[in-house]
C-alpha cells in the first residue's frame, strides 16, 4: 500500500485508506475466484482443453498408487515357492520311494536335507532373511520326511507310538539346536516348541495301548508338558516361543485339570482321591508360577491355581465324608484358601494380583455353594404351596411332608450348614472391608478421596456401604440357614409352623426400627420386610392344613402387620408394604371365616367386600398420609377377588359390582380422590346396572343405554350452566350418541312399529329442542336419526312405487335432476355456505 503524504490532514489520509483497501478486496476477490477455476480444471476427470478463449492446458498424469508393498511380494512369493517344494518333496517320498535303491533314496534324501539346513546360514550372511527362513521352514518338513522314510526302510518292526515318540522328541531337539545356531531364524524354535508337546502324550498313548507300566497315565503326561511349557515362558525371552508356549500350557493345563477333577469327583475312597488330589496340587502350583513373575497373567493364573487346590483337597474331604456333604467340604477348602490369603505375613509374599486371584477362586467357589443350595432354599418357601387344593385336609406326619414332596434325596443338614459357612465368610469378610466407597466418576487431580471434602472428587451416585451390605447379606443367609432347622431335625408339624411364625415375627419386630449395624445402609429394615413376607406367606400357606393352625397364623400375622405399619420408623415404603400385607391377610382372614360357615364362593365375595369398605374407611382417616394409595389399591385388588369368586352366579357379580360402587362414590366425596374415584364409582354402577340386566334375560337395548345416556345429559347440562363456553358436542354429545346409536341399529335390524315411533318421536324432540337453543350436536344427531328412521319407515313404499313405475323413468328423473341442479348451481351453493355458517354459529 503506498504511503499517503504526511501533511495531510487525518480525516482525507483516513479517506485514501479506505480507498485502497476497497482496491485491495476487489483484487483479493478476483484471485481467489481465478485460483477456485484453476483448482477445477486440476481435478476434472477429462478436461484435455479449457473453456473457450483460455488456452488449453494438460493436467499432470497419475501415478497409479501400488496395492502391495515389495516385502509383502517377496513374503508371498517365497511362501508359495516353499509350500510347493514341500508338496514336491512328500509326493517324491511317498509316491516314487520306491523306484529307487536303497543308496539312491538315502543319498537324494541326505542330499536335499543337507542342502535345505545349510543354504539359509549362507542366505543370512547375504542379507537374504526371507529366503533363508522359507527354505528353512522346506528343511523341517524334509526332517520329518527322513525321519518317516528311516522308519519305512530300517524301523518296520519298532511300534508305531514308540517310533513317533523317540522321533518327536529327537525333532524337536534337533529343531532347538538349529534355532540355536541359527537365531535370525524364527520358525525353527517354535516348531521345537510344537514337537516337544508330543513326547510325553505319545509315550502315556502307547504305556496305555502296551500295557506298559513304567509309562505315565495322560493326565501326568500332559502336566509333565505343562510344566515344560511353563518353564519354558519363565526362560525364553523370544516373544515368538513364549507365544507357543504359553498356549501350549493353557491346553494342557485345561486337560490336566479336566482330567484331574473327573478322576477326583468319581473317587469313592480316600484312597482314591490321593492320586487326583497330588495331581490337581501340582497343576495349581504350575499355575502360580507366571504369576509370581508376570503380572499381565497373574489374575489368571491365581484364579485357575486357587480353584485347582480347592478340587485337589476338597476332592479327599468328598471322598471321606457321608453321601450329600461333597460341597460343605469344598466350602471348607475355599473358606481355608481364603484365610491363607488374608495372612499377613507369607514367606513369599506374591504379588497382590496373584492375591486377589485366589480370592477370587475361593469367591467363586462359594457362588457355586449357594447356588447348590437354591433348591432346597427355594423349596421350603414355595414347596406349601402345593397343599393349597388340599386345604384343611389334616396335619401332616412331620415336617418334611408339610411341602407335599419326597425328599428323602435332599440332604437338609448340609444346606445349611454351607449356608451357615457362607453368612460367616460374609461376616468376616465385611468387617475387612472399608466402610464406603463412591460409585461416582472421579474427576483427575490430587487428593481424590471418598469424604466430601476430598479435592478433585465428583460423585454422581451416592456412596456405598460395603460393610453394611455385607453384613445384611448375612444375615439373610443366616434367616435362609435358621428356617431350615425343622427340616434338618424333621420335627412335627406343630413345630414346624410355630418356628416359622416365630422367625417371621421376629423379622417383623426388627423393622419397627432401623437396623443398627447396617450405618448407611438405606434399604436394610425393606430387605428385612421383603424376608419378613416371604416367610409369613410361605408359613400361611404351611398352616392351611388345619383349621385351627390357619386362623392362628392368619391372626398373628394381621396383628402383627398391623403393629408395624402404625408404629414402625424404619421409613415409608415399610410401613406402606405392611399396610398392604395386612391387607391381604385380613382378607384371607376373612375367606377363612367364611370357609369355616361353609358359604358358597359366591356369597364368600359379598362378605369379602367388607375389606374394601374398612380400608375406605381408614384412608379417609390418613387422607395425604404417604400409605394410603397402597392401601387403596391393594383393597382395589381384593375387591377384584371378590368379582372372580362370584363370577358363577351373575346376580352377585352385579352385587359386588354395585357394592364397589358405593365404597368408590364414598371415596370422591375426598377432595384428592374426587376424580379417580367419582369415574371408578360411575363405571362401576354402570356394569352393575348392566350385569343385573343380563341376568334378569332383558334383551332390549334401551334398558341397558338409559342409565348412561340420562346421567351424561344431567352432567352436560350442569356443565353448560357451570361453563357456557361448552360445546354442545362435548356436553350432550355422548349422551345422545349411547341410546339413539343403538337404537337406530336395532330399528333397522327388526320389522316392530313401537321402537321407530318412540325413536322418531325422541329424534324430533331432540332436534326441534336443539333448533330452539341454537345448539349443533342435538340438532344434527337427532335430524340424522329421524331422516333414517323416516327412511326406514318409507323404504317399503318406496320399493312399491319404483317396481310400479316404467324402467325409464328413475333415469329420466334424475337427468332432469342434474339439469336443475346445473341451472341453479350458484344458488344451491349460496344455500349450502349459509346453511353451513348458521350451523358453525352454533354451539
Amino acid at each position: 500500500m503506498k504511503n499517503a503524504p504526511p501533511t495531510l490532514p487525518p480525516a482525507e489520509e483516513i479517506a485514501v485508506i479506505d480507498r485502497e483497501l476497497v482496491q485491495l478486496d476487489h483484487r483479493r476477490s478476483q484471485l481467489l475466484a481465478r485460483r477456485a477455476y484453476l483448482v477445477s480444471v486440476l481435478h476434472r476427470p477429462a478436461a484435455p482443453h479449457a473453456r473457450a478463449g483460455v488456452r488449453a492446458a494438460t493436467a499432470r498424469p497419475v501415478t497409479p498408487r501400488p496395492e502391495a508393498s515389495p516385502p509383502g511380494v517377496q513374503n508371498v512369493l517365497l511362501t508359495l515357492g516353499g509350500v510347493l517344494l514341500a508338496i514336491a518333496a512328500i509326493a517324491f517320498t511317498v509316491v516314487s520311494w520306491g523306484d529307487m535303491g536303497i543308496g539312491g533314496r538315502s543319498a537324494v534324501l541326505a542330499v536335499v536335507t543337507a542342502a535345505a539346513l545349510l543354504t539359509p546360514a549362507i542366505l543370512l550372511r547375504r542379507g537374504l532373511g526371507s529366503t533363508a527362513e522359507a527354505l528353512a521352514v522346506l528343511a523341517l518338513v524334509l526332517l520329518v520326511l527322513d525321519a518317516y522314510a528311516v522308519f519305512a526302510v530300517a524301523l518296520s518292526g519298532v511300534s508305531g507310538l514308540t517310533y513317533s515318540t523317540w522321533a518327536a522328541a529327537l525333532l524337536a531337539a534337533l529343531w532347538a539346536a538349529y534355532g540355536a545356531a541359527l537365531p535370525k531364524l524364527h520358525t525353527p524354535l517354535p516348531a521345537a516348541v510344537v514337537a516337544a508337546q508330543l513326547p510325553l502324550l505319545l509315550w502315556s498313548v502307547n504305556g496305555a495301548a502296551a500295557d506298559a507300566a513304567p509309562a505315565p497315565s495322560l493326565a501326568w503326561a500332559l502336566l509333565g508338558t505343562a510344566a515344560l511349557d511353563v518353564a519354558l515362558v519363565m526362560r525364553v525371552t523370544r516373544s515368538a516361543v513364549r507365544v507357543t508356549a504359553t498356549v501350549g500350557a493353557v491346553f494342557n493345563g485345561a486337560l490336566v485339570l479336566m482330567l484331574g477333577g473327573f478322576e477326583s469327583l468319581a473317587a469313592e475312597s480316600a484312597l482314591d482321591a490321593v492320586e487326583p488330589a497330588v495331581l490337581l496340587t501340582l497343576a495349581g502350583a504350575v499355575a502360580l508360577i507366571p504369576a509370581w513373575r508376570f503380572r499381565v497373567v497373574a489374575l489368571p493364573c491365581a484364579v485357575v491355581a486357587g480353584l485347582a487346590l480347592i478340587a485337589a483337597f476338597g476332592g479327599v474331604i468328598a471322598a471321606t465324608a457321608p453321601s450329600g456333604w461333597a460341597m460343605p467340604g469344598y466350602l471348607v477348602c475355599a473358606i481355608a484358601l481364603l484365610l491363607v490369603v488374608q495372612v499377613p505375613a507369607l514367606a513369599a509374599r506374591p504379588p497382590a494380583d496373584a492375591l486377589r486371584g485366589l480370592g477370587a477362586a475361593s469367591a467363586a467357589l462359594m457362588a457355586l455353594a449357594l447356588v447348590s443350595t437354591l433348591p432346597l432354599v427355594v423349596l421350603q418357601y414355595a414347596g406349601p404351596l402345593t397343599v393349597l387344593p388340599d386345604a384343611w385336609a389334616g396335619a401332616p406326619t412331620d415336617a418334611r411332608a408339610a411341602l407335599g414332596e419326597d425328599l428323602t434325596d435332599g440332604n437338609w443338614a448340609a444346606t445349611a450348614l454351607v449356608l451357615v459357612l457362607l453368612a460367616g465368610v460374609l461376616l468376616a469378610v465385611s468387617r475387612r472391608l472399608p466402610d464406603q466407597i463412591g460409585t461416582g466418576p472421579q474427576q483427575e487431580g490430587e487428593g481424590a478421596t471418598a469424604g466430601p471434602e476430598g479435592a478433585g472428587t465428583a460423585r454422581t451416585l451416592p456412596p456405598v456401604d460395603l460393610r453394611a451390605w455385607a453384613g445384611v447379606a448375612a444375615a439373610v443367609l443366616a434367616w435362609a440357614a435358621l428356617t431350615m432347622a425343622p427340616y434338618v431335625l424333621d420335627t412335627g408339624y406343630p413345630q414346624l409352623v410355630g418356628w416359622q411364625s416365630a422367625l417371621g415375627i421376629a423379622l417383623l419386630a426388627l423393622s419397627l426400627d432401623r437396623v443398627r449395624y447396617a450405618r448407611g445402609l438405606r434399604f436394610a429394615a425393606e430387605i428385612g420386610m421383603a424376608c419378613a413376607l416371604v416367610g409369613a406367606a410361605s408359613t400361611t400357606a404351611l398352616a392351611l392344613a388345619t383349621r385351627a393352625a390357619t386362623f392362628t397364623v392368619l391372626g398373628t400375622f394381621l396383628t402383627a402387620f398391623i403393629a408395624v405399619a402404625a408404629l414402625s420408623r424404619a421409613g415409608r415404603i415399610v410401613r406402606a408394604v405392611a399396610g398392604c400385607a395386612a391387607v391381604v391377610w385380613g382378607s384371607g382372614l376373612v375367606v377363612a371365616l367364611a370357609e369355616a360357615w361353609e358359604l358358597a364362593p359366591h356369597r364368600t365375595a359379598v362378605v369379602l367386600m367388607a375389606v374394601p369398605a374398612v380400608v375406605a374407611l381408614l384412608a379417609a382417616r390418613l387422607r395425604t398420609h404417604p400409605i394410603a394409595a397402597p392401601l387403596e389399591c391393594t383393597a382395589a385388588l381384593v375387591g377384584v377377588v371378590a368379582l372372580a369368586l362370584a363370577t358363577d352366579h351373575a346376580p352377585t357379580v352385579a352385587l359386588v359390582l354395585a357394592l364397589g360402587g358405593v365404597i368408590a362414590a364414598g371415596t370422591a366425596i375426598r377432595t384428592e380422590r374426587r376424580t379417580a374415584a367419582g369415574w371408578s364409582a360411575a363405571v362401576l354402577f354402570l356394569l352393575a346396572t348392566w350385569v343385573r340386566l343380563a341376568a334378569s334375560e332383558v334383551t332390549v337395548p334401551e334398558a341397558y343405554t338409559l342409565p348412561v345416556t340420562v346421567p351424561a345429559l344431567v352432567v352436560g347440562v350442569l356443565r353448560r350452566r357451570s361453563a357456557p363456553d361448552t360445546s354442545s358436542w362435548t356436553a350432550y354429545g355422548a349422551g345422545l350418541s349411547v341410546t339413539m346409536v343403538p337404537s337406530l341399529v336395532a330399528v333397522w335390524g327388526e320389522g316392530d312399529w313401537l321402537r321407530p315411533l318412540l325413536l322418531g318421536t325422541a329424534a324430533l324432540a331432540v332436534t326441534l329442542a336443539g333448533a330452539r337453543q341454537r345448539l349443533q350436536a342435538p340438532l344434527v344427531l337427532g335430524g340424522a336419526v329421524l331422516a333414517l328412521v323416516t327412511l326406514h319407515e318409507l323404504a317399503p313404499y318406496v320399493v312399491q312405487a319404483v317396481d310400479a313405475l316404467p324402467r325409464w323413468l328413475p333415469p329420466a328423473l334424475a337427468g332432469l335432476l342434474l339439469l336443475v341442479v346445473g341451472a341453479t348451481y350458484e344458488q344451491r351453493l349460496r344455500e349450502a355456505r349459509r346453511l353451513r355458517e348458521t350451523l358453525g354459529r352454533m354451539r
